[in-house]
């Protein structure tokens, strides 16, 4: 592995009640890229993050982080990584102060550098009178706020994002755009799932589209682009066509006849 190279995934299979979700994943991602990692529902993209971050087991293949395999058991890996999942349970009772100085601890990091930069970071995205504020009084996008601090808090030189903008609204979506760009040229790796595809468009370096388990397109939306039988086509329609997804229109037109329909 070379000293730019972050990840590496060789055949890597996984299989739930005698199906295979993942069938064979080959990847291969250098310091700084921004990966954006899309797929159908099922196709294996949660499957794929999971045995990334240790959380799941029994997969075939190799995996490698930062040179290492992750199945020899040493886990000091993820003091180097930052991860927002979709669905995060935060601990409601918990002040941000508690929560963020908790996990930076985890990663690490001394209480004092935690509180210091969580308090700056918090105050970043205007919720540094909230600091001391219960979790359960905030609404979606300062939960979502306090997740991506958490993630970005020690400084990971990997991070993994499953739909990081869920709950921000326009200008706080704007600023975690920027923060991502930046981050990613400053060397920062960044592993970004969604299913907003017009952001992936835009902010991935390189985009990956999995389907049934398998790499189906990998490369530049530009180069994405050229794969598809036309050369202009947006990621959305590109994703549709590669995965051979048609029906969106027939569906949407019996859905409205169904709604339109007079009883």
């Amino acid at each position: 592995m070379s000293e730019q190279q972050v990840l590496s995934i060789e055949s890597l299979r996984m299989r739930y009640n005698g199906r295979y979700v993942l069938n064979g994943i080959d990847l291969e991602v250098n310091r700084g890229e921004m990966i954006g990692y899309i797929g159908p529902n099922g196709a294996g993209k949660s499957t794929t993050v999971k045995i990334l971050l240790g959380l799941v087991e029994g997969y075939v293949g190799t995996v490698r982080i930062f040179g290492k395999d992750i199945a020899d058991g040493d886990v000091e890996y993820k003091r180097r990584i930052g991860y927002v999942p979709e669905v995060a349970e935060l601990y409601e009772q918990l002040t941000p102060a508690e929560y963020l100085t908790f996990t930076g601890e985890l990663y690490g990091m001394s209480y004092e550098d935690a509180d210091y930069k969580a308090k700056l970071l918090m105050d970043c995205f205007g919720l540094e009178k909230s600091y001391h504020s219960r979790i359960a009084s905030f609404s979606k996008g300062m939960r979502q706020k306090v997740l991506l601090i958490s993630a970005l808090l020690h400084d990971p030189d990997l991070l993994f994002l499953d739909e990081p903008l869920s709950g921000l609204d326009a200008n706080s979506m704007m600023v975690v755009k920027e923060i991502l760009s930046q981050l990613s040229a400053k060397g920062t790796t960044i592993f970004y799932s969604s299913h907003i595809m017009d952001v992936v468009e835009k902010i991935s370096s390189r985009i990956v589209l999995i389907a049934e388990g398998r790499v189906v397109a990998d490369g530049t939306f530009k180069q994405l682009q050229q794969q598809s039988m036309e050369g202009s086509l947006t990621l959305e329609e590109v994703f549709n066509q590669l995965t051979g997804f048609n029906e969106h229109k027939a569906i949407a037109e019996r859905f409205v006849s169904i709604v339109q329909e007079v009883y």
